[in-house]
């Protein structure tokens, strides 16, 4: 894995992250500087480690520093969580989640209508 391949890891979680959560900026440590308090614990900390990994890149000495299985687990780990649902997913995820509060506060004030009901004498 070289420099250029751990910028690109770098630039894809960048881009997810604008995608997915809106976060403007002209780099991963600046996206996560911005929004990553919009993350996971884990996930912010994985991509901490895959800004400072693209920082270092560039110098060969701080390259070989690197430790590429836990650059490549830290990129992984970043794109799993920000790659799950699209747009669309999320919105219909959240009209069902709406839709299902609906009918259960329904299902409640029914319940309650009745059993005010019984209890008056009137069922």
């Amino acid at each position: 894995m070289g420099a250029v391949s751990i910028r690109q890891m770098a630039d894809r979680v960048a881009g997810l992250m604008q995608e997915r959560l809106g976060i403007r900026g002209n780099g991963l440590a600046e996206k996560l500087r911005r929004g990553g308090r919009m993350l996971p614990r884990g996930v912010r900390g994985a991509a901490a480690r895959l800004a400072e990994a693209a920082e270092q890149a560039p110098n060969p000495k701080l390259m070989m520093q690197l430790d590429q299985a836990a650059v490549a687990e830290a990129y992984d780990v970043c794109v799993r969580h920000l790659g799950g649902l699209g747009a669309g997913a999320r919105r219909m995820a959240a009209l069902m989640n709406f839709a299902a509060s609906l009918a259960l506060i329904s299902l409640v004030v029914f319940g309650l209508v009745v059993g005010v009901l019984y209890w008056r004498g009137y069922l």
